[in-house]
């Protein structure tokens, strides 16, 4: 298995600046609650809330397909919910990656039952390849167009997740 990179931990660092920077601008006078999709969003989530210039709330949630086989049934459980009180509150789902949109797009549904102010996305990496749900991203780090990414949040096999940069995978 070969890694090439894609995009490096300086490139990652001054997006995730320019993004705290807009969200921080867009949300002045208010208290936004950041939610990251655990596992992958864990170190962006991070970065993203340091830089920011506002105050803040965080929270996880984790997300489970279940089904047989080795892709999404698109039937999607939480397996960890909310702890923080989201009504009347703006929310921005932080997520590492929206690849096909399934998971998202259930996240999505299950956080506005919680009657949330507003709900925006902010995601690392917008991949198109394989999209099968829209989902409007308020918030793009990065758009790449295909190849199995890893790094900085980032996994395969709960392998490469804590490198510093963004590697496509060659099989």
């Amino acid at each position: 298995m070969k890694k090439e990179l894609i995009i490096s931990q300086k490139t990652i660092h001054a997006r995730v600046m320019e993004l705290a920077s807009q969200i921080s601008d867009d949300h002045q006078g208010k208290e936004p609650v950041l939610v990251g999709v655990l596992n992958g969003a864990v170190f962006f989530l991070t970065d993203l809330a340091r830089e920011m210039t506002i105050p803040l709330k965080m929270d996880f949630v984790r997300a489970a397909s279940y089904g047989s086989g080795s892709s999404s049934s698109g039937s999607v459980r939480l397996t960890k919910g909310l702890e923080i009180q989201i009504k009347d509150k703006p929310v921005i789902l932080v997520e590492d990656i929206i690849d096909t949109g399934l998971t998202l797009s259930k996240i999505l549904d299950i956080i506005k039952e919680q009657s949330p102010e507003s709900i925006k996305i902010c995601s690392l990496i917008d991949k198109q390849e394989r999209r099968e749900k829209n989902i409007p991203i308020d918030y793009c780090g990065f758009q790449v167009r295909e190849g199995f990414l890893v790094g900085y949040g980032l996994d395969y096999n709960e392998q490469f997740r804590s490198l510093k940069d963004i590697y496509k995978l060659h099989f």
